[in-house]
């Protein structure tokens, strides 16, 4: 791996610039083991922002070669760079037009001599005890790959939520892709009382709709006050008659809210910053139109 470092040189730059360059799709190909490593970087470079396939290259001599277009670049995987499978398509990548891009153990190779550039991958000896196996070759290829990839996410500026439309079903795409407005609960499943309803009342809403609190609303549904599970342990200490004692006299004035809008993960952040368990979900108005707590967004695979 360190023997890689000194070779992220003019060669590895105008690697990038090519595929950068490259108006279709970088076509990732290998043989064997290489070309293991190969559908890894494939899927590396599309999941990062450069479009990306993997070709089976002995399947591209039966047919699969017409995947490739003039506009697309070629990225082969050998490590001794004589692949027959590999070689074999040259004349046709050639009349194609398509710029190649080697990553070889032998630059001298065919493929090395071939390419518009090489990255050189060769390894001193395989981890191998018979020096066979294609082990630390394969790993520095492996590293050269994703060298790669990561530059070109770089110079195209791609960004988390760029990954995460990439990966809408995994966790990352759901904490930057999901909002709010997708998990909250609304209409009458959301608890909300008046300043003038009794504590008696509005411990029964909150009993019935089970978010741990209530929203205190005014006459136009705008969001005056919260009421809570640590509102309540506050209140009963004081001995404070549940019947006679308005909402208004105990609710906390300006509670934490979020808007619709906001990311799932800002709300999963702002309950931990204030170690809260539910979020009242406002508009811009500061109408109460939703709510949700830590399960809706564990439900959601948010947390």
């Amino acid at each position: 791996m360190e023997a890689l470092l000194p070779r992220l040189d003019a060669r590895f730059a105008e690697a990038c610039q090519l595929c950068l360059a490259c108006q279709g799709r970088v076509v990732v190909t290998g043989m064997g083991k290489s070309g293991h490593i190969a559908r890894k970087v494939a899927a590396t470079l599309a999941s990062t922002g450069t479009p990306a396939f993997f070709l089976h290259p002995a399947e591209a001599g039966h047919g699969d070669l017409g995947m490739i277009t003039r506009s697309d670049l070629l990225l082969a995987l050998s490590n001794s760079g004589e692949t027959p499978e590999i070689v074999l398509l040259l004349p046709q990548l050639k009349r194609l037009g398509v710029p190649l891009i080697t990553l070889t153990g032998h630059p001298a190779s065919t493929l090395g001599r071939t390419a518009a550039v090489v990255l050189d991958v060769s390894v001193p000896e395989e981890a191998c005890p018979l020096n066979l196996a294609p082990t630390a070759s394969t790993t520095a290829t492996l590293a050269m790959g994703d060298a790669l990839a990561v530059a070109l996410l770089e110079a195209r500026g791609f960004t988390k939520q760029d990954f995460a439309l990439a990966h809408p079903g995994g966790s990352l795409g759901r904490r930057l892709l999901l909002h709010v407005e997708q998990v909250m609960r609304t209409g009458e499943a959301v608890p909300r009382v008046r300043p003038d309803t009794s504590l008696r009342d509005g411990l029964l809403e909150m009993s019935r709709k089970g978010l741990g609190m209530t929203v205190v609303v005014d006459e136009t549904d705008r969001m005056v006050g919260i009421f809570t599970d640590g509102d309540l342990r506050r209140t009963l200490d004081g001995q404070i008659d549940v019947h006679a004692t308005r909402m208004s006299a105990v609710m906390t004035q300006s509670g934490k809210s979020i808007p619709a809008r906001a990311l799932a993960a800002e709300a999963v952040h702002l309950m931990e910053l204030h170690r809260i368990t539910a979020l009242p979900v406002i508009d811009a108005q500061g109408k109460l139109i939703g709510a949700l707590n830590v399960h809706d967004l564990l439900r959601a695979g948010v947390v």
